[in-house]
């Protein structure tokens, strides 16, 4: 008895599930009869996007990438030999890293070029279309960021304003905790600090220097730098 109870228990339950399943798979017919106009057309931006996004990376993107790599080589050269002007105008045959901002700024080769451009800007004692470069340059690369900050710090004090130079030598002495940039934007920001009358802050900095890279050139120095300030470790 108790066994045929079961059954009984248990036939109902599948047949309650199916009576469920089903009522699940009707509301949703019903939803879509009446949403399908909506859904189909989500559905279809969908595709549109992946499939946009597809297109762009392989028959836009990677092309203006490669068009852009060999435009710029020419001005790298020009570059490596201090040749700066060259470097950002072109010499009449081969294009300069103005021209490989202007038609590819957006790929990695043309924010590249926009770094060389500000570095050469800088180098040819135009400071403020230095500065203008470098903040408008961006990179994945820690290090080189942090070298465009502190360039554009470099750019700043040379315009006289210091304020603006300690912001970005903080910015890249803060930006990668590496050895080799850090310690010596921050020092220059503590130079700059002493500039503006802050000892209090160049103070601050030179610690954090001393603390955090001992080990490095500059962080060796800082107990000389501090003293002269009148902080003395006991």
């Amino acid at each position: 008895m108790t066994e045929t109870k079961n059954k009984t228990a248990a036939e109902n339950t599948s047949v309650s599930k199916e009576f469920q399943l089903e009522d699940s798979i009707h509301k949703a017919e019903l939803f879509f009869n009446k949403n399908k106009n909506s859904i189909i057309i989500a559905l279809l931006v969908i595709v549109v996007v992946v499939g946009g996004s597809f297109a762009y990376n392989r028959f836009i993107k990677a092309p203006n990438e490669k068009k852009a790599q060999d435009m710029v080589f020419h001005a790298q050269q020009y570059f490596e030999k201090d040749s700066f002007r060259l470097a950002l105008n072109g010499d009449g045959n081969y294009y300069g890293f103005l021209q490989v901002i202007d038609q590819y700024g957006s790929t990695k080769t043309g924010q590249l070029a926009k770094y060389y451009a500000g570095v050469s800007y800088v180098k040819l004692g135009e400071f403020q279309k230095g500065v203008d470069l470098l903040k408008d340059f961006s990179s994945g690369d820690q290090i080189v960021q942090a070298m465009a900050y502190g360039l554009a710090g470099d750019a700043y004090m040379e315009l006289g304003k210091t304020e603006e130079g300690i912001e970005y030598y903080k910015k890249a002495g803060h930006h990668s905790n590496n050895e080799l940039t850090a310690p010596t934007f921050l020092f220059r920001a503590g130079l700059a600090l002493e500039k503006a009358n802050k000892p209090a802050d160049a103070i601050a900095v030179y610690k954090e220097i001393r603390d955090k890279y001992p080990q490095t050139a500059e962080g060796r120095e800082m107990e000389k730098y501090l003293a002269r300030l009148g902080e003395v470790r006991n």
